[in-house]
């Protein structure tokens, strides 16, 4: 492990800390991305993220010597810059998250990388465009114990730093990978597993459908729903039922309702 200190907001290095939280394209073209705060990082260690830079704060983390040893052993050439409060104020994305952000090697999987079990349960998002609702599906799929959540033409990259805020960890506990619908239902149908689409048209309600099998629930976006081609795919459509003015929820909100539903029938 190699070390260093950086005390303005000049360095290259720290600029590029920066750089890499506020631009898509430079997290693509560099291979990395960041993770900010102890319980993220922990998470993302366990992962298998390999991490390439450690930002410590020490007036606000004094004895990192644990998590920079789980770091290292990540990764032996890990390099740890140390900085001063302010500058770390300024490259915080959230208050409170204990004096350490990290730089990650990207790891984007596949869907022939993914190996659910017997009857999987698997989320699906086409163009959700909002990162912080990207992140709060990906918790609520970790607490249902989702095996996967898929991401079809993606509006916004999975490494977008208010979906790894948004999703507290969770981006590295759930398998998630980006791909087009197409290649989504066609991976779905190739395993057997069923297709329900979140819709209000020609629809059931939600936990009239059986979710005990191999099952996908798929979402769109609150203003559009889903493409047609997702329609047509479908081996059922369901609904929650609006009992209010508005006709549709959050989309995190609908996607906790609907997993948990699958949670109830399958415990029951």
């Amino acid at each position: 492990m190699r070390t260093e200190e950086v005390s303005s907001a000049s360095n290259p290095k720290f600029k590029k800390l920066l750089a890499l939280q506020e631009k898509s394209s430079l997290r693509r073209s560099e291979g990395l991305f960041v993770v900010e705060g102890r319980r993220e990082i922990e998470n993302m260690l366990q992962a298998g993220f390999i991490p390439e830079t450690l930002f410590l704060c020490p007036e606000v983390f004094p004895a990192p010597e644990r998590l920079l040893e789980k770091a290292s052993a990540a990764n032996p050439g890990l390099l740890a810059v140390e900085i001063p409060r302010a500058l770390y104020a300024k490259a915080a994305y959230r208050e409170g998250t204990e004096g350490v952000i990290a730089e990650v090697r990207c790891r984007d999987l596949k869907l022939e990388d993914l190996h659910p079990g017997e009857n999987p349960l698997i989320v699906v998002l086409e163009s959700v465009e909002k990162p912080g609702n990207l992140g709060a599906v990906l918790r609520s799929a970790d607490a249902a114990g989702a095996d996967a959540v898929v991401i079809c033409d993606p509006l916004t990259d999975l490494y977008n730093p208010n979906l790894l805020r948004a999703s507290l960890g969770a981006a590295f506990t759930v398998p998630c990978v980006a791909c087009t619908s197409g290649e989504a239902i066609a991976w779905l149908k190739s395993r057997g597993i069923r297709i329900l689409t979140a819709q209000l048209q020609d629809s059931s309600l939600y936990y009239d459908v059986p979710m005990t099998g191999g099952t996908a629930i798929v979402m769109g976006t609150e203003s559009t729903g889903l493409t047609d081609e997702w329609r047509r795919a479908a081996d059922a459509h369901i609904r929650i039922p609006m009992l209010g003015t508005l006709d549709s929820l959050n989309v995190s909100v609908s996607a906790a309702i609907l997993l948990f539903e699958a949670v109830r029938q399958r415990q029951g």
